[in-house]
């Protein structure tokens, strides 16, 4: 079965602010590794509208950073769907508005052949965590206190723990932390255990 995973870039206080983040060379090669080992992209209306404001006139016209450029076509060639009550059509290449829930969209993802399917933007990361459909959480936490800003985790309902597989310090001093639903990672456990 496909994973689905959710990346996200916080600050170190939780906020999601796309305009904050310390980007550089390292990352978009740590992002572009996600991307390379997928084939989907799941966005709601605002990331999307983001990412297709910015990703497109690369590919047409690269910058000359070797990681950017690589970045844009990869999202650029990667199937997105994208969720909105709003949008009556999308124009970006590979990319087509869900026509069921949120729900039903993913779970026939997962059953079909194929690579990992990535979550982002914070209103879909917290819908799936609330139908328990993601399996990894990829966390690229910066160091940066914004005190305001648009929480990643709001409006839950339920309890999640997580199980924290690795972590990786990039040389700006944002951290990554990769978690599992600690689910899962009992379930594992539990497997090994009994192959022993």
């Amino acid at each position: 079965m496909r994973k689905v995973i959710a990346s996200i870039n916080i600050t170190l206080d939780g906020y999601c602010d796309h305009e904050v983040g310390i980007v550089d060379e390292e990352l978009h090669q740590n992002v572009n590794e996600l991307f390379r080992n997928a084939d989907t992209a799941v966005f709601g209306r605002v990331t999307y509208q983001l990412m297709e404001d910015g990703w497109p006139p690369i590919v047409k016209r690269p910058i000359g950073n070797k990681a950017i450029d690589e970045f844009a076509v990869l999202i650029d060639n990667i199937s997105k769907i994208v969720f909105s009550n709003t949008l009556k059509e999308v124009e970006w290449r590979n990319t087509r508005l869900a026509t069921g829930t949120l729900e039903e969209e993913v779970l026939n993802l997962k059953q079909q052949p194929g690579k990992n399917i990535l979550v982002g933007g914070p209103g879909i990361i917290i819908e799936l965590m609330e139908l328990g459909l993601i399996d990894e959480y990829q966390l690229y936490v910066h160091p940066i206190v914004l005190g305001k800003g648009n929480p990643l985790f709001k409006n839950i309902t339920k309890r999640l723990n997580l199980h924290l597989l690795k972590t990786k310090v990039l040389g700006t001093g944002v951290v990554v932390l990769y978690y599992e639903p600690e689910i899962e990672a009992r379930g594992k456990e539990q497997e090994v255990r009994n192959e022993e």
